[in-house]
């Protein structure tokens, strides 16, 4: 005679399937939503045509004294956009939420947060990147040369946001004590904290950029 089946056993195992299978959903549809978002964002960044209802608008900046055209979503941030739409990768993105400095620039020749900046506000603004100090021949900024020649940084991520924050605050204060000019840069961190020998360098910038402007 055939034993019969506990129905509460059938019963759980059909259970137990069909959370498996459930799960298993779950987990693959959030794959896939990643995947997807994953995509359009790649598309964004090798330039390929946005996709049909985005919100992205051809606009025109003036970076490093040129006009410079870019599909720049609404939400953009400046930092974004130096960065992937345009190449100049000068910017760094450390903290990505107004902290670090990395990502400083000068827009009017005042230093700000282009991680914090939405890309639309700066239209009919002049902004310049760390890649914009030098001289049209090579030569560099007396900021940059003071950190080349004192070789005041070690890994160098945080660097142009150093310098970007120096040259904006020597537009105000030329001739800083080590003080008044360790105050000036406070908004930017080094997460190699040798911050003595940077500011020895960027104190040796400021000194050349003195003798450049006859002072």
């Amino acid at each position: 005679m055939a034993e019969m089946a506990d129905p509460n056993v059938t019963e759980d195992t059909a259970k137990a399937v069909s959370r498996r299978r459930f799960i298993r959903g779950v987990i693959a549809g959030g794959a896939a939503v990643s995947s997807a978002g994953y995509l359009f964002r790649a598309s964004t960044l090798v330039g390929q045509a946005p996709v049909a209802g985005a919100s992205e608008r051809l606009i025109t900046l003036n970076i490093n004294g040129q006009l410079r055209h870019a599909d720049v979503m609404k939400q953009e941030t400046l930092a974004w956009t130096l960065r992937y739409k345009l190449g100049l990768t000068g910017t760094k993105l450390g903290c990505d939420r107004s902290e670090c400095g990395a990502c400083t620039v000068l827009i009017d020749d005042v230093p700000h947060y282009s991680c914090s900046m939405l890309t639309h506000t700066v239209r009919n603004r002049k902004v310049t990147t760390v890649e914009g100090l030098a001289a049209a021949d090579g030569t560099l900024h007396p900021v940059q040369q003071g950190v080349v020649d004192e070789q005041g940084f070690q890994c160098a991520f945080c660097m142009s946001g150093f310098i970007m924050a120096t040259v904006g605050f020597l537009k105000i204060n030329p001739n800083p004590t080590r003080e008044e000019l360790a105050h000036g840069i406070s908004g930017n961190l080094c997460r190699c904290q040798d911050y003595d020998k940077i500011l020895t360098s960027l104190m040796r910038g400021a000194e050349y950029a003195r003798r450049a402007n006859g002072a």
